[in-house]
């Protein structure tokens, strides 16, 4: 009911939040495809990850925390305490990401640096979908 009565001065940095959220869901899914089914290619999944991860993280981010600075939300609803944790935790996973993908890139032939990219994007990903459902759902 809330979106149905919302002035349009809100429109902007909640589409632009939720325009970062979507690229970053994507761009993660894409890491994970990367480091899965080609981890040959360790240029295009660092690339990837400092090209379209870490930016789509900043939009999603600091847009969400302009919305959330707009809104009067009474209370402190579990649906935002969901979205910050998953934002702010995947700054720590991201960057931990960037620099494992990094370690991948200069040592070819160590193996498990593109493992453990998959695993902890794969990870993120999930939490991502989880503040996903929550912020669509607001289950309070």
């Amino acid at each position: 009911m809330l979106a149905l009565v919302r002035p349009d001065s809100w429109n902007f940095p909640l589409f632009l939040h939720v325009l970062g959220a979507g690229v970053l869901v994507g761009a993660v899914g894409a890491t994970v495809i990367i480091a899965t089914r080609a981890p040959a290619l360790r240029r295009l999944l660092v690339r990837t990850i400092g090209f379209c991860v870490i930016p789509a993280w900043v939009l999603m981010r600091f847009a969400g925390q302009w919305i959330d600075s707009r809104e009067d939300i009474p209370g402190d609803p579990a649906w935002l305490g969901v979205g910050f944790i998953v934002g702010d935790a995947g700054l720590v996973l991201l960057v931990v990401t960037a620099l494992i993908a990094w370690w991948g890139l200069r040592r070819p032939e160590r193996r498990w640096p593109v493992r453990a990219v998959a695993v902890i994007s794969g990870l993120y990903l999930i939490a991502l979908f989880v503040a996903m459902w929550a912020m669509t759902t607001k289950p309070d």
